[in-house]
């Protein structure tokens, strides 16, 4: 059973290692073409921001926001894999910082093509959040083995 729980996870993870390996071969020197298409995303969530909260999104590299991305991805994957919580975490911080920026599917219309798109993406990742959730929640609703031995019971003849 151990196995299979093992093998679930890696198949699970493996969709956050793909697209960390994807990103990081085209990582350059200014952050590859993950980084141009990030840009124009962290642009418009920043407005977004701004004119709905009066927050100023102060600016950052998007060379350091993709590396920063790879590092959660790998190092929460790799956690993961051997049954932490911690990975799971750290996956389900990136998703939920991600998933809004990358697929801002509410900056169209519905009749767009990129919209639906978009939509379809978001829903995916959605439902990678929702897998997180539930293995947080059956990893702390398991009981914990103990490793303390139980006293002897007393014979009484």
């Amino acid at each position: 059973m151990a196995f299979v729980s093992f093998l679930g996870r890696a198949l699970f993870v493996s969709v956050f290692v793909l697209s960390a390996y994807q990103e990081f071969s085209e990582f350059g020197a200014d952050g590859g073409p993950a980084a141009k298409a990030l840009r124009l995303k962290f642009n418009v969530f920043s407005k977004h921001v701004a004119t709905h909260t009066g927050f100023q999104v102060p600016h950052v590299e998007m060379k350091h926001l993709i590396l920063g991305a790879i590092v959660m991805k790998g190092l929460g994957s790799l956690l993961f894999i051997f049954g932490s919580s911690l990975g799971a975490y750290i996956l389900l911080l990136h998703q939920a910082i991600a998933s809004p920026i990358l697929y801002d599917f509410y900056n169209y219309d519905v009749d767009k093509k990129e919209f639906v798109q978009l939509f379809f993406k978001f829903s995916q990742n959605l439902a990678l959040l929702g897998a997180l959730l539930f293995f947080i929640g059956m990893k702390n609703s398991m009981p914990r083995r103990s490793s303390k031995k139980k006293a002897p019971k007393s014979k009484t003849n």
